[in-house]
């Protein structure tokens, strides 16, 4: 979402009788809340801003689009990436596990050959673990989620070629 869009979202927040308003577009998702003067929230927002947000809303991300800037360094290839490599995208919010247990060897490793099927992570959503399988035959080239990270719909988490 770009920042003119965000500017016109706070404005109309700031302008109008709605207090919180959220947003979910495929680049993620926005929540804007509009800071009442007298909760603690708004006390700790105006330490923190200099008491700008006090009087305007206030704009949180939501924790699913907060780890994307840490995962920048981790998906980010170091040459570009071939044509025929396929990313094996999340199908939910939540968290990624690359393990089924905690120290347990990891169910999908580079340079693994999986077939379309084959469980290679699992995502814990509302304290269900989900197996997530390969949507693809081919070989695993690049693990892009961390272990343990929250991650979004339609995140990439693995590439195969």
């Amino acid at each position: 979402m770009d920042l003119r869009k965000l500017k016109t979202l706070i404005d109309l927040v700031s302008e109008s009788n709605i207090s919180e308003l959220e947003i979910t577009e495929a680049e993620g998702k926005v929540r804007i809340v509009k800071a009442d003067p007298n909760s603690t929230v708004a006390a700790h927002a105006a330490a923190a801003h200099h008491a700008a947000a006090a009087h305007g809303p206030m704009m949180m991300m939501a924790p699913a689009a907060a780890p994307a800037p840490a995962a920048e360094p981790v998906a980010a290839p170091a040459a570009p990436v071939v044509e025929a490599t396929h990313a094996l995208k999340s199908p939910m919010v939540g968290t990624f596990y690359r393990a089924s247990n905690p120290g347990a060897k990891p169910m999908a490793e580079i340079g693994q050959q999986v077939k379309e099927g084959d469980p290679v992570c699992i995502i814990e959503a509302m304290k269900i673990m989900n197996e997530i399988e390969a949507d693809k035959t081919g070989t695993i080239v690049k693990v892009l989620a961390e272990n343990g990270q929250a991650v979004e719909f339609g995140q990439p988490l693995f590439l195969i070629e």
